[in-house]
């Protein structure tokens, strides 16, 4: 009975295994579970009325933004809640502040995550504590083949998304240094893609701002459980035979990680310990890939059988990487909030935030977060 159900056991996780394994390395499937974008939360937003959705009368513009593969992205531009009270009562057209607007205070660049839209409740607590806590007008865009956007999302085409939304704040009247670049958990790839193109290009926002954000797509799946307690992928991308299946056919990696080196000016990252759909370990290491070129080389890899030679020189590289890691960090803990943790390269700062409470959805409306943002940025 016991060898049965053994066998049985076998089979149905060979089943498994098979069934995932065959549901990544499917296009569609891929490109469904990652966007999320068919989830159009709100159904049947009225993107022209952003009023319905707890904004102020003429505080927020709908607008069309175009790329230059030809498609058509809604967008919201929030006004600042401090301009916002300096105009008249009734304003028959907000849209014509919108060049006075930029040039009077910091705008935040706002990346969503996936699923739902910018009218979706979560993301507009955000619009309206960076508007009146932070004091910053907001431009936040549905990407292509979300919300009333036309197309189908990707990689590549999320970063003409993100690269059409700068450009379109920049030929509004906007400045680089006053843009704050943030993206939230899916948004932090295309934040992270879009900060990495313009340094390259020598172009430098205000700051960049990561919250709840990942590694890449495949450490992802190395972690991600189900209400944070059931390892849906962990069996498959953790078998080597099976990650090595995978990851090859994986079309949109967002490898966040791997674009670290080419970021520059200041980053600020932030996580929550409760956060059950990314772990805040994928923000501390991002952090930690931030920090590492300022750090001892890495222990030299040795056998299995360490020689007493070896174990001394590994010993003293691994005490000498703690003490330049300890004079580099400084860290703030914050009574029941969390802490802070951050180190100087050169003339730029990087900041962690690790909040105890804020799960994923919230973590950004946190009050305690927002005024680390806005101490850090300039904002407040």
């Amino acid at each position: 009975m016991l060898r049965r159900a053994g066998t049985v056991l076998i089979a149905l996780g060979g089943l498994y295994g098979l069934c995932v394994i065959g549901l990544l390395t499917s296009p569609y499937i891929q490109t469904h579970v990652l966007f999320c974008h068919a989830i159009r939360l709100p159904w049947f937003a009225t993107y022209d009325v952003p009023e319905a959705y707890g904004l102020a009368p003429g505080k927020t513009i709908n607008l069309r933004i175009e790329t230059p593969d030809n498609e058509s992205l809604g967008a919201w531009f929030v006004l600042a809640d401090p301009f916002y009270h300096s105009l008249p009562t009734t304003v028959a057209d907000p849209a014509a502040y919108i060049g006075t607007a930029l040039n009077a205070h910091p705008t935040i660049l706002f990346f969503h995550g996936n699923a739902a839209t910018r009218a979706f409740s979560a993301r507009i607590q955000h619009y309206k504590a960076f508007s009146s806590r932070l004091g910053a007008n907001v431009l936040a865009l549905d990407y292509r083949g979300f919300g009333d956007s036309t197309g189908a999302p990707d990689e590549p085409g999320l970063g003409r998304d993100a690269r059409a939304a700068w450009n379109w704040l920049i030929q509004n009247g906007a400045s680089a240094d006053q843009i704050l670049i943030v993206g939230h958990s899916l948004g932090t790839g295309v934040s992270a893609l879009l900060a990495a193109e313009l340094s390259d290009e020598g172009i430098s926002p205000r700051g960049l701002v990561l919250l709840s954000p990942f590694r890449s797509v495949f450490k992802i799946l190395e972690t991600y459980s189900i209400l944070g307690v059931l390892p849906l992928m962990r069996p498959i991308v953790t078998n080597p035979f099976a990650a090595k299946l995978v990851k090859p056919y994986l079309l949109h990696t967002f490898d966040t990680e791997s674009r670290v080196p080419r970021i520059k000016g200041q980053v600020l990252i932030a996580h929550s310990e409760d956060d059950w759909e990314i772990p805040y370990t994928h923000g501390e290491a991002l952090f930690n890939t931030f920090l590492e070129p300022l750090l001892p080389s890495p222990p030299t890899e040795f056998s299995a059988v360490l020689t007493q030679e070896q174990q001394a020189i590994f010993n003293s590289t691994v005490a000498k990487r703690q003490e330049a890691r300890e004079k580099l960090l400084t860290t703030v803990d914050l009574h029941n909030f969390g802490s802070v943790r951050e180190f100087m390269d050169g003339e730029r700062k990087v900041v962690f935030v690790k909040s105890l409470a804020g799960g994923h959805d919230y973590l950004g409306v946190q009050e305690g977060v927002q005024d680390v943002i806005g101490r850090n940025f300039g904002l407040l």
